[in-house]
């Protein structure tokens, strides 16, 4: 069921923002990024070998593949962990990565030829100004210096990378290329990005050994990347790139759950109200105007 697949991505890509905390703590965060993705592609390629799914592809398949590694799988994270490295909050990363949608809803256009849906605009207004409205302290308390702004720029260009490599995964799916492999050779393609950047920048290769750093790693490699990605992009290519990316709205109120739970977030009158606009945006965007009683998200048959 496709809904089973949103909420997965949801519940766990809005977990993931408390295990990547114990993951930069220990280890720079380029690093990170480099075992979390080669961890997850062995362990999809040897998913994709042990059922027997297609492995070998065209060479214009794999320039493909290589695109989304580029964009999906390296790019976009670096550029985040960098803004995050100057000090910018968690919570105003989530306001900007959560234009990912709006910008997905623009490349469906121009790279799909798909026209806009005006409920999908609609509702990724309210959502984002749901998300808005949920992190006003930390987007008033950012301040507009020079280093500030750069974290802002670096945030927005990692949405459009990952928003890209939307665009990319659904012109696979389009031609009829498996989900699974596809997304394992794309982390391979990126995990040589992350490294090369590694070496070009003379990092020293460290590694963490402690509980809270491997069990953030598992998690974030199996969860966060085989289990998450796997559900997202087969939604993408199910119904669209502009409604799966709803759910980078909508994940950061499962991140502020756990960051009450663990690290005493205090909710505002504020805070509700984002809540109510995100939760109606949703609504909007996973229902038909044709079928009120019926969601966009359907079962599948069998």
């Amino acid at each position: 069921m496709n809904i089973v697949l949103y909420l997965t991505v949801v519940v766990v890509w809005g977990a993931s923002w408390l295990a990547i905390k114990f993951q930069v703590d220990a280890v720079p965060p380029d690093l990170s990024v480099l075992y979390r993705f080669a961890l997850a592609a062995a362990l999809i390629l040897l998913w994709a070998g042990l059922s027997r799914q297609r492995l070998r592809f065209s060479a214009r398949a794999h320039g493909m593949m290589a695109l989304m590694g580029l964009f999906m799988f390296s790019t976009n994270y670096l550029l985040f962990y960098a803004a995050t490295a100057t000090g910018m909050t968690t919570g105003l990363v989530a306001v900007l990565f959560s234009t990912a949608v709006i910008m997905n809803l623009v490349n469906e256009r121009f790279w799909l030829g798909r026209a806009m849906d005006l409920r999908v605009i609609a509702a990724a207004a309210l959502g984002l100004a749901g998300i808005v409205t949920v992190f006003w302290r930390d987007i008033i308390a950012f301040g507009a210096d020079e280093p500030r702004s750069l974290a802002v720029l670096l945030c927005v260009a990692g949405a459009c990378s990952f928003s890209f490599g939307n665009m990319v995964s659904a012109r696979l799916q389009t031609q009829g290329l498996p989900v699974v492999p596809t997304a394992g050779i794309a982390m391979v393609y990126g995990v040589g990005v992350v490294l090369l950047y590694v070496l070009v920048t003379g990092r020293a290769f460290v590694f963490d050994t402690s509980i809270e750093f491997l069990g953030g790693l598992v998690f974030l490699a199996v969860f966060g990347s085989v289990v998450a990605f796997g559900a997202y992009l087969t939604l993408l290519g199910r119904i669209g790139a502009a409604r799966a990316s709803y759910a980078t709205v909508l994940f950061p109120l499962i991140a502020l759950g756990l960051s009450t739970l663990f690290e005493g977030y205090q909710w505002t009158p504020s805070a509700l109200a984002g809540v109510a606009m995100i939760l109606a945006g949703n609504i909007i965007v996973l229902t038909r105007p044709s079928a009120a009683r019926r969601t966009a998200i359907e079962p599948e048959v069998g």
